[in-house]
């Protein structure tokens, strides 16, 4: 376990007692929990405090888990430099929650905040410039829901025969999803290969 990290995250969570919850270490890596309402502060204290330092904003994301309450993590990626620490700040939020935009504090946040809210929807209180910015023109809907249907809308494309722009209802090979997380080994009732052993018989020279 790395102590530094421990020390670190009791420090921040005594500093800003009721902004942070739930500092844990895993995997070498230090996590902090806080609310939508104190986010703003607890970004611009591990910002600017001489123990902590973390000057970049590394990335801003979000995870949906459609089973809980609050399905979305909120998912902030900080560095310093000058510690040469990293930590992770984390907010749960749902489809009517209002986040605060962090973008006063860290100007990198424009694009992620605009991403997060293209994909999934959440929206982004007090940003300067909150529209799409993956998706096509008059696009519906949040692609990295996990209830995201992937058939039953349109995509936008410049037809070069017409010279124009065309809308065409998007058709994609899967039906819906469907995730297997079992070991290949255990999932996989026939490997390949195996059609040439019940050809031979087992242990025949090929």
């Amino acid at each position: 376990m790395n102590q530094a990290l421990i020390d670190l995250g009791e420090y921040v969570a005594a500093a800003l007692v009721g902004d942070v919850s739930e500092p844990r270490v895993a995997l070498d890596e230090l996590a902090v929990w806080t609310e939508p309402g104190s986010v703003i502060k607890l970004l611009t204290f591990l910002r600017d405090d001489q123990n902590c330092q973390f000057k970049e904003l590394v990335d801003l994301t979000a995870v949906d888990y459609p089973e809980r309450e609050k399905r979305f993590e909120v998912v902030y990626n900080l560095l310093s430099l000058k510690h040469n620490q990293r930590i992770r700040v984390k907010l749960a939020a749902d489809e009517q929650t209002q986040v605060p935009s962090v973008t006063t504090v860290f100007s990198s946040a424009l694009w992620y905040e605009r991403e997060v809210w293209d994909m999934y929807g959440l929206f982004f209180s007090d940003h300067p410039d909150l529209r799409r910015i993956l998706t096509d023109y008059g696009f519906e809907g949040h692609p990295l829901r996990k209830d995201f249907p992937l058939t039953g809308y349109v995509e936008v494309r410049y037809d070069d025969d017409s010279k124009r722009v065309v809308y065409e209802p998007v058709k994609l090979a899967q039906e819906f999803r469907s995730f297997d997380f079992t070991s290949p080994w255990e999932g996989m009732l026939h490997l390949p290969g195996d059609e040439k052993a019940q050809e031979t018989g087992e242990g025949d020279e090929v």
